[in-house]
Parts: C-alpha cells; structure tokens; sequence
C-alpha cells in the first residue's frame, strides 16, 4: 500500500521569526485604506484629551482605525470588536497585536464624542480635494431613528399640564382648609401669582414652626385637631414635591410636546418601521443628512418630528463646518415654508425646494378647478380677485402669524360682497355668509420662483438625482450595514456614534467608487483602492486652505 505524505501539521508551533502580519491581506483591501488615512488625519485635539502623567494609554491612531473598520464592517458592538481583535487578522494587523477590552473601547468613543465631529470634516474635505464631492450642491433628506429608550417611559405636555393643574386647584383648596394666620396671607399673597415649590416649601416649613409653637394638646379633640393639621401639613409637603416634579417635566420638554424619562433629550415620534402597523410613538431623534455623490457631507440630529423647522439650522451647520454655505439646496415639499424660503434668498443659496402643493398643480384636475384660490384672477393695480361668476372680492384687512420658531407671517383677506342666491355657490365655498380668502403675498411670490427654477431644465435634473442622493444613503444605513437604533442615551453620545458610522459609511463609499472606476475602465490607468488614497493624502494641505482656511492653521 502507498505511504501517504502530508504537510507538516502542527497546531501550536512556535516561530523564531514571525512573518509580517498583514502578508495576507490583499494589496487593495479597504483595511489599508483606513490605515493610511487615519496616519495622515491631524489629531491633535484628541492627542489633547489625555494626561502626561500615569499609565500609557492606548495610542489614538490605533483605536480610531478599529472603531472605524469595526463601523464599516457592520460591527457597532464594543464586545464584538474585542472579539474580533483576537481571532480577526484585519483587525489584529490595524491593532498591531494590542488588545484593548469592550470597556477600554468604548471609553474611548465617549472620551472623543465632540472631536469626532472634527475628524469627520477632514474626511469630507479630503473628498473634495480627490473630487468625489465639490460642496457647492447639498441634497437634503431627514428620517428619523429609534432611541435605545425604553418605548414605555414616556411624559406627554398635555398630561403633565392638565395634572399639574388639578394639583394646583388641590393646594388652594387644602390652604382654604388651614385656618392659620399664615396660611391665609398666604392664601391670600398666591391668588395673583403661581404656585411655586419653594413657596409651598416655604409655608409649611411656617406652619410646622406655628404648630411647634402651640401649647401641648391636653384634651382628645385638641390631639384630633393637631394630628389634623400635622396630616395636612404633610400633605401640602408632599404636593409641594409634585408640583416641583412636574416643573421639571416642562422644563425638560421645552418647546417639545413629549420626551422619555430614560433618555430625556429623545422625542416620540412615529416611525416608519412600525411592526404593529398601529402607528404607535416611540422615542427617537430626526436625523438630517445632506448628502453629495451617496456621501455624506453633513448630518445633524434634532427632536421635532417635522422637517420644516429643521432645514435653516441645519444649513448653519454645515456654516459652522465648512466656513460657508452650499451654492445650491435641492430638498423636497417638507422643507418648503416662507421662513426656509426667504432664509435661503437671503444667503443666497440657489433653492430647489418644492412646496405642498408643487406636484397637484401640475395637475389638470388642479388647472381646470376654477374655484381654487390659485386660480382666480387677481388685479394687481385696484387689489381686488374675481370669483368665477365675476363679482369682485376686495381687500378687508391683514391677519398675522406666528410659526413655531416665532417667525412672523402677514396674510391679506378679501371677502365677496354679496354670495347669496349665486348658483355656484355649492361648489365655491360651505360656509355661511360670504366667501372670504386668505392670501400669504410673500409665500405667493416665493412659490413662484422655485416653480420657475423646478421645471427648468437644471431643476429636473436635481429632482431626478433627489431620490436616488438621500433615500439611497438611508436605504443603504439601515438594510445594508443594519444600522436602525441607536445604542446611546443622550443627544451628544448618540452624535458621536452617528459620526462614527458616518466617517465609516464614506470611506466605504470611496472603497466602492475606486473599485467601480477599476472595474469599469472609468479610469486611463490602473488604479488600486490604495494607489487612489494616496493621491488624496498628497492634495490635503491644499484643499484644506482652498476650502476651509481655518484647517491650516
């Protein structure tokens, strides 16, 4: 019978020499590209952070490029990157044989959570430098995403309103009950101004120091009548520490009508996902994102549920990142309100914005309704519409509104004089008397202008690639690299992990880029995924000053 030969097998060798660790990783493999960008980022405000005195710490460089690759690989768990740090050579190779633990790891996350943001920066301006991304157009789109809050903790305005009030009608009648002296010029000082906790603590700590004053009770109705005052006493205490609990609910709230106890700075909102289809509230934050070829440029998260008062904070965001604004906003009909309008006229930002109503008016149904408000004609010289049986609706005064973020809106009212017996009055309006209509001026003309700049040519191909800029990202963020929930309580750490995914989510996209342009042929030469970072690495100081001045000092 023929001997059979094997190789060599033994499991636990020992190596004189060991070889290099990453001769097993390929040349383009996107764990070189995290490792040569992390190498050239500048991080001295993180290096910043650290103490010269006392144990070495693990080095910054090293624990940004695991947290990075870990991000890019869908792992957003510190014990599984510890894991991976032991049996993973991609990761072993970045760490370079250390071994920092779960706790280590995310001390580190929480340690850089207001740096990170910076890193992220460099990132996007080293995109622009390479002309993955130019900065002159953002492309803008909110959703929102759950809180790691627990569904069930949540205070509703109304509810903490409407009790704070009954505990209030509860005070009075319990101070009506105490027959004191103090208690009724009390009494009678809190008929004009608010109950506070400090009041309530104040004058029971006077009714205490009033009944200690009283001689001993002697007789059986005498203890009844001290026991009494001693249980309402008490109680006024304790309705003292609610009222001040519910002061701290709407101080919490603030402009909010709801937030959860677990994670305060997390609203409810309905959410897309929903598995009981019930459209049942969960905490959670809206992120915004602006986004330029599928990357991401900018991102901030806020607590309202809507958009429309998200849009001119976030643009001064990406201000504060970028020392200017973008040449061009393309969002669609959620963001388009008077006050986002008149902001971006303002800064001059070409705006590509659609309003409510921009789809139905193109409408026929739309056009041929001669009873709408947008339909009928108006004369400018004499200020007067035409309803559609010819009578004249004249101008009777201006209303005024205020939006949530306080900015002021005039509208111009105009009333027909005489609708009765009209025999088309079934389908002009229900209500009784004459028909009246409100019409927002400024809004009109705002309108009007991002309709001219919507159908243009330029306009739809920015609304073409809208759907296909921000939706692809949040498609890809959440069913590609599973990232649907939050893992952090509290809006400055869950900040810092979404800018963790977000400096992971664009390297990635490059990665995909430069492979797609090697695939394809899009480029004259040969390019690795490393050959391409490298050259972005050479254009930084340069871009840097072009861009954002304030990066090379």
């Amino acid at each position: 019978m023929t001997k059979l030969h094997f190789r060599p097998y033994i499991s636990n060798q020992t190596l004189l020499f060991p070889s290099r660790i990453d001769e097993d990783i390929a040349e383009d493999d996107p764990v070189r590209v995290v490792n040569a960008l992390v190498d050239n980022l500048d991080l001295d405000k993180i290096k910043a952070l650290y103490k010269e005195y006392g144990r070495s710490p693990y080095h910054p460089q090293m624990m940004l490029k695991v947290i990075i690759y870990a991000y890019m690989n869908n792992v957003y768990s510190c014990r599984k990157i510890e894991k991976l740090l032991l049996r993973d050579i991609h990761y072993i190779w970045l760490a370079g044989y250390e071994k920092p633990d779960f706790i280590t790891i995310n001390r580190f996350r929480n340690r850089v959570k207001h740096e990170i943001n910076q890193i992220f920066t460099q990132l996007v301006l080293l995109l622009a430098g390479k002309g993955y991304v130019s900065l002159d157009v953002e492309y803008i789109d909110g959703t929102k995403i759950e809180s790691k809050a627990n569904k069930y903790t949540f205070v509703w305005r109304k509810s903490v309103e409407k009790n704070r009030d009954k505990l209030l009608d509860k005070i009075r009648i319990l101070l009506e009950q105490i027959d004191e002296t103090i208690a009724q010029d009390k009494a009678a000082e809190n008929q004009s101004v608010a109950f506070t906790p400090a009041a309530i603590s104040d004058l029971a700590r006077e009714l205490k120091e009033a009944l200690a004053e009283q001689p001993a009770a002697r007789t059986r109705e005498e203890k009844k009548a001290r026991r009494a005052r001693e249980k309402e006493i008490k109680e006024l205490e304790k309705h003292g520490d609610k009222l001040a609990e519910y002061d701290q609910h709407l101080q919490t709230l603030g402009d909010r009508n709801s937030y959860s106890k677990s994670d305060p700075s997390a609203t409810f909102m309905r959410m897309k996902e929903d598995a009981m289809n019930n459209g049942q509230t969960k905490p959670g934050y809206n992120l915004q994102i602006g986004t330029e070829n599928q990357f991401i440029t900018d991102f901030s998260l806020f607590p309202n549920p809507t958009d429309t008062l998200t849009l001119i904070p976030f643009l001064s965001s990406f201000s504060g990142r970028y020392n200017r604004l973008p040449g061009k906003a393309v969002a669609d009909s959620g963001y388009g309100s008077e006050e986002n309008y008149r902001f971006m006229e303002e800064h001059d930002i070409e705006s590509f914005v659609k309003y409510n109503w921009f789809h139905k008016e193109q409408k026929r149904s739309f056009k041929n309704n001669p009873f709408l408000v947008d339909n009928l004609y108006y004369n400018a010289k004499d200020d007067y519409y035409v309803c559609p049986m010819g009578q004249h609706m004249t101008f009777v005064g201006k209303t005024h509104g205020r939006t949530a973020s306080g900015y002021i809106t005039e509208s111009h009212r105009y009333r027909a004089a005489r609708c009765e017996g009209c025999p088309l009055r079934t389908g002009c309006f229900k209500a009784k008397g004459n028909r009246s209509i409100e019409v927002n001026r400024r809004l009109v003309e705002y309108k009007r202008k991002a309709r001219e700049k919507l159908i243009s040519d330029e306009g739809l191909e920015h609304r073409s690639k809208r759907p296909i800029e921000p939706e692809a990202v949040f498609g890809q963020m959440k069913y590609n690299m599973a990232y649907r929930r939050f893992r952090h309580f509290g809006l400055d750490k869950v900040t810092m992990d979404f800018a963790f995914f977000a400096i992971a989510f664009n390297i990635k996209k490059m990665c995909a880029k430069a492979a797609k342009g090697i695939s394809k042929g899009f480029y004259n030469r040969k390019i690795t995924l490393k050959t391409a970072f490298y050259e972005v690495i050479s254009d930084q100081n340069r871009i840097e000053r072009k861009i954002n001045p304030k990066w090379a000092a």
